[in-house]
């Protein structure tokens, strides 16, 4: 990025008092911390305006991390600035806690007639028709009842784990 391109940056008053409050508590994210770093040390109008190669070296980061941060105050403000957005398109859980009770229950109980045990195909269908959920992937079902401690083969409940025997 060229120097003629650079975006400067000014931060009023209140906005260099809550960034050095930020940087000061150490009860945020290091993502916002540096962030608030490179705003206070960019800052045309402050103390100490340093440029992004300097900023760059003193915080361990790269000069187009700099540059970026220096944009995306400019466009988009101080709060985008210091917090991440969640990716849009993204679903972090397709099952709440509610619905993995309901499909572990499932679990446990008989299989369908004709069927020797319960399937992955099987269980996703069977929560789609019962209306636990819209549309569910076997693979979904199967990384959710991995997280499950329990177990129907096992004479544990699962609350602590059993003590080695000792070999003759």
């Amino acid at each position: 990025m060229t120097p003629a391109s650079k975006v400067v940056i000014r931060l009023t008053d209140e906005q260099r008092q809550a960034l050095q409050a930020l940087v000061r508590t150490g009860t945020h994210k290091a993502h916002a911390r540096t962030r608030a770093q490179i705003l206070l040390q960019a800052d045309a109008d402050g103390p100490d305006a340093w440029p992004d190669e300097r900023v760059a070296e003193a915080l361990g980061v790269c000069r187009m991390t700099v540059a970026r941060v220096r944009q995306q105050f400019a466009a988009e403000g101080l709060d985008a600035t210091l917090h991440k957005k969640r990716a849009a398109g993204r679903q972090y859980r397709k099952l709440d806690g509610h619905q993995e009770a309901q499909l572990v229950a499932l679990t446990c109980s008989p299989p369908p007639a004709g069927q020797a045990h319960w399937t992955m195909k099987l269980l996703a269908d069977k929560l789609v028709e019962l209306e636990v959920v819209e549309a569910i992937d076997p693979a979904t079902v199967w990384r959710t009842l991995t997280k499950t401690t329990s177990s129907r083969g096992s004479s544990s409940s699962g609350s602590s784990r059993p003590r080695p025997t000792r070999r003759s």
